[in-house]
């Protein structure tokens, strides 16, 4: 593998770990695909370091069984905002 493409993965597990951030939250941060974050700190990363690979797969796990909440959330706040411009 080649070394930048490792670097790229520690460093983004890394990130993840320190923030709790989601591959989404990741991918815009690093400017690069949602499918390349994924690939790198799913794959790639357990191949480099799998201690951090596996804390990264936790809050990945944690995030994952989260999202419905958030999408809740902003599902809520949308039509919120509708309900203000059309009030006002």
């Amino acid at each position: 593998m080649r070394e930048y493409i490792e670097k790229r993965a520690i460093i983004m597990g890394q990130y993840i770990l320190d923030k709790g951030a989601t591959v989404r939250e990741t991918a815009k941060n690093f400017g690069i695909s949602k499918s390349t974050v994924h690939k790198d700190v799913t794959e790639r990363l357990f191949e480099i370091n799998p201690v951090l690979a596996k804390e990264v797969k936790n809050i990945l796990d944690k995030n994952k069984s989260e999202r419905h909440i958030r999408g809740g959330m902003a599902t809520k706040l949308k039509y919120i905002s509708k309900d203000e411009k059309n009030v006002g």
